[in-house]
């Protein structure tokens, strides 16, 4: 029987879509893993109450100092090829920090914001978000520049007893984030492809760097910050970890 233009378009349209190697190129591929800088699931905020408590009407300026220190030393140290651990260059920061303000930091006082680290507990979406997500077959991993044993010591604190895959700290690259080999260590760990990871950041940053390497990106931005002038951005922001499930849901 004769097929006029119409039924041929058709017919071959249909042979496209359905070819294995023409549709393959257009599905979009399922997230199948999430990894999580730390703070999008841990609450900092007690550490730099702690250093108000320590030091009432600086702590605020402390806190903001050491904080941008801390970035600044962990991206120098990458850069340079000059790697130490995050505590040490948290400990650095703050030194430097109290320095800068002409504070006195005791060592007791010293002593007691480092170990805040090891008392992080989660905000509190947290966990139910995390049994949802875990509920949907999904491998969890924090992707942080927190040492092992501190994210031990969240998951501790927090109840995430079995939720979370092993830890991808950046002290196993010696390289802190945004490097890519921090990125990297995803793809290594899930053995699957960067298109299939989403990177859950906390700061803008962290967002723009995941966003580079190629992970689809949501930004948690808690804080409510502007985005960074970078000319990148997160394929999807919220101030919580509903953003997060509902980004996966609907992918």
């Amino acid at each position: 029987m004769p097929v006029n233009r119409r039924q041929f378009i058709s017919l071959a349209a249909g042979s496209l879509a359905s070819s294995p190697f023409i549709s393959a190129a257009f599905v979009k591929p399922k997230i199948k893993a999430i990894a999580f800088d730390g703070f999008t699931v841990l609450d900092p905020r007690p550490i730099f109450a702690l250093a108000e408590s320590l030091f009432p009407e600086q702590g605020v300026a402390l806190g903001n100092s050491w904080r941008i220190r801390q970035f600044e030393y962990s991206w120098l140290r990458t850069l340079s090829g000059n790697y130490v651990g995050f505590m040490q260059v948290t400990e650095e920061a703050l030194v430097f920090a109290a320095k800068s303000l002409k504070l006195q930091l005791t060592a007791s006082q010293k002593q007691q914001l480092m170990d805040s680290y090891y008392a992080l507990r989660a905000w509190p979406d947290a966990l139910p978000i995390l049994k949802s997500l875990k509920a949907m077959d999904l491998h969890l991993a924090f992707l942080s520049n927190l040492p092992v044993d501190v994210l031990d010591a969240a998951v501790k604190n927090s109840g995430f007893t079995g939720l979370f895959d092993a830890h991808l700290s950046t002290d196993k690259i010696r390289a802190f984030k945004p490097d890519p080999r921090a990125y990297q260590m995803g793809v290594d760990a899930f053995h699957l492809q960067r298109e299939e990871i989403a990177f859950a950041a906390f700061g803008g940053w962290d967002a723009a760097g995941a966003k580079w390497f190629g992970y689809p990106t949501v930004w948690i931005n808690r804080l409510n910050v502007p985005l960074e002038e970078l000319g990148v951005s997160a394929d999807k922001t919220g101030n919580d970890l509903r953003v997060l499930q509902d980004f996966v849901e609907n992918y």
